[in-house]
């Protein structure tokens, strides 16, 4: 197949006096040098969709292109990290092997400053299948190549983190007298934080743009490819924006629907609503910025697997990702595999936030993908997020556990 690279950029930035003034003593450390790169990486040939296992059928065509993108950081010490998301169901074990091991050879970004998020779109490809391949070997060496593109692109650069909110997220899981089912319930916990990543080019104008949101992307599940409310949102961002690259890192959205849903109208409007708190968090239009948490270096990243055990005594423990990502003392993104439920971004934002320390960005479905990870209460529950996989209810916390330990790691 032949990958089809698009924007990417490099443009250079000084602090403003007043932010240098702030630390004059080590001024290097407020400057960083970015790049980003993005590839369409639709299938060319017809495939089988993941996402629904009652979906037998091969995608019919092409609604939206589906896309991987790479963020490449590097801080004044010449520390690199890389964020590359993609429009895919998520991320396997083996996908990850594939990329993270040419990365670390060819462009010295070791496994653990290596992030990769999947937008857990269900109109996507299910590239693990046998039959896939081509794709999958197509796909995994794109994505080495998009990251060497975005290093390619790297010049110095600022970063500054704001949130806002964004509404159309619920949890899905409504008590009733027969157990929990999958319905919209407005009582549920949830977590409209819209997190986002401005970088800035010597003109000061955006560049890029890193944002999540914790939510399934799941509007749609026809047979066509498409980057539900995420790709929206990312195509919006970028319509409005020209040279910008916006990328997307899904959060802790395991069990948290898109409402409404099953009309395509939905994932556009979901997406520019997303798009627009985007917008907000950027304070587009504002004369005097005064939200922008300025981010500093350096650069610090660890990754370790927890093991996780299940409740038949004769299978073996899962080696469950963890992946922590300080930018100095301004923002750790914590990095958690497969399907994450709202619990844990809840729990580690509480734990972990200060005034005087980083802010907590928490994004699942990342590094990893074999199924949910409930909290210890939705477990208790039960219901879907609690019956795919016969976990003991010691996950919840020696997940929490091991990011901590990473989070406090100097």
């Amino acid at each position: 197949m032949k990958s089809k690279l698009l924007m990417a950029w490099g443009t250079i930035l000084m602090l403003a006096p007043s932010a240098l003034a702030a630390d004059a003593a080590e001024p290097a450390a407020q400057v960083w040098k970015a790049g980003a790169a993005s590839v369409v990486i639709t299938p060319q040939r017809p495939m089988y969709m993941a996402g629904y296992a009652g979906r037998k059928e091969m995608a019919e065509g092409t609604e939206q292109e589906l896309f991987a993108k790479a963020l490449v950081i590097e801080d004044f010490q010449g520390q690199r990290a890389a964020i590359v998301t993609m429009d895919l169901i998520g991320v396997s074990d083996e996908l990850r092997a594939a990329v993270a091991g040419p990365v670390a050879e060819k462009y010295q970004i070791e496994p653990q400053s290596l992030l990769m998020n999947a937008s857990h779109t269900h109109c996507g490809p299910a590239y693990m299948r046998d039959d896939a391949k081509d794709y999958f070997d197509w796909l995994s060496g794109t994505l080495v190549q998009l990251v060497g593109q975005a290093i390619d692109r790297l010049e110095e650069a600022s970063l500054s983190y704001c949130y806002v909110r964004c509404g159309f997220a619920m949890n899905r899981r409504t008590p009733t007298d027969s157990g929990y089912r999958n319905h919209p319930n407005p009582d549920g916990p949830v977590d409209h934080t819209v997190p986002v990543l401005r970088v800035a080019g010597a003109d000061g104008q955006l560049r890029a743009v890193l944002f999540g949101y914790a939510c399934h992307n799941t509007t749609m599940g026809f047979l066509r490819w498409l980057g539900d409310y995420a790709g929206y949102a990312q195509e919006y961002l970028e319509q409005d924006h020209p040279g910008v690259t916006a990328l997307f890192m899904t959060g802790c959205g395991a069990d948290q629907n898109p409402y409404p849903r099953s009309r395509l109208e939905y994932a556009q409007r979901h997406g520019r609503s997303l798009a627009t708190a985007v917008e907000a968090a950027l304070e587009i239009g504002q004369t005097t910025p005064r939200h922008q948490r300025v981010v500093r270096g350096p650069l610090r990243a660890a990754l370790e697997t927890v093991a996780l055990e299940f409740t038949a005594e004769d299978r073996p423990d899962h080696a469950y990702p963890v992946q922590v990502l300080r930018l100095g003392n301004d923002l750790a993104i914590i990095a958690l595999a497969n399907e994450v439920v709202i619990d844990y971004a809840l729990r580690l934002k509480r734990e972990l936030g200060r005034p005087d320390g980083p802010a907590i960005w928490v994004a699942g479905y990342s590094n990893g993908y074999s199924g949910y990870i409930p909290s210890q209460r939705v477990l208790l529950e039960g219901g879907y997020e609690a019956d795919s996989r016969p976990w003991k209810p010691t996950l919840e916390e020696r997940i929490v556990g091991k990011v901590h330990e990473l989070y406090q790691r100097p």
